[in-house]
């Protein structure tokens, strides 16, 4: 079983290097997906953000930004708090 631990310490990591411009999106993309199954309440947000990532979006750079953050951030909060 993988540790819940190790997935939001990786996750809010990947997030904040992301905000603050130190990884590029294709970085964070490829990490996402490459990222497996966890248990519930995990798997929702883990899956919606590996839909979001899959496929390559055309959309303004700094939306497109929001929107992933956002979805890393669900897997952070998986509950919304």
């Amino acid at each position: 079983m993988k540790k819940i631990d190790d997935l939001i310490a990786s996750v809010t990591s990947i997030h904040d290097r992301y905000k603050a411009g130190r990884m590029e999106r294709e970085t964070v993309r490829e990490w996402v997906l490459g990222l497996g199954g966890y248990p519930a309440p995990y798997a929702a947000p883990l899956g919606e953000a590996a839909a979001w990532f899959k496929p390559l979006r055309d959309m303004e750079p700094e939306a497109l930004k929001l929107v992933d953050l956002e979805k890393l951030t669900a897997i952070i909060r998986p509950d919304g708090a």
